[in-house]
């Protein structure tokens, strides 16, 4: 797993390990961000179910002025960290390990507004949907990987 273009193209990721997340490929990375625009001038990000941060990560490269990354798994808040930390984006990202949905009720506790949100949930875990549902009332482009 890579970053795919921007400042920090080519730059090697470390993954979760286990099987309790799977990282977006970088087709993937590389389709939605050249749908969404390839190249960003400013704004703040949200990545929800961050595993390893790849998609927050990819839009700082890109230009995103700040990513919050969000995941409830320990082991992928270890690694988010690792990877802000090589690439030396710590300053441009909150890390928190908490539930989406949980989440989602603090940032509009603390009244933040996002340009892009990042959603790449697990495929057998429904929490998404409640995401979604919040997400849907603000009126909001959701891009879903």
């Amino acid at each position: 797993m890579r970053v795919v273009s921007g400042d920090l193209k080519g730059r090697v990721l470390k993954a979760v390990p286990g099987t309790s997340t799977r990282p977006t490929t970088d087709k993937v990375k590389e389709s939605l961000f050249n749908m969404i625009g390839p190249y960003f001038t400013g704004g703040m990000g949200l990545d929800l179910f961050a595993g390893s941060g790849g998609l927050g990560i990819e839009a700082l490269s890109r230009g995103l002025n700040k990513v919050i990354f969000v995941d409830r798994e320990g082991k992928a808040i270890h690694v988010v960290n690792e990877n802000l930390k090589s690439c030396g984006l710590e300053e441009k990202a909150e890390v928190y390990r908490n539930d989406a949905v949980r989440a989602l009720k603090a940032i509009q506790k603390r009244d933040l507004m996002f340009d892009y949100i990042f959603l790449d949930p697990p495929y057998k875990n429904n929490s998404w949907s409640s995401c979604w549902k919040r997400l849907i009332k603000r009126d909001l482009f959701i891009m879903m990987v």
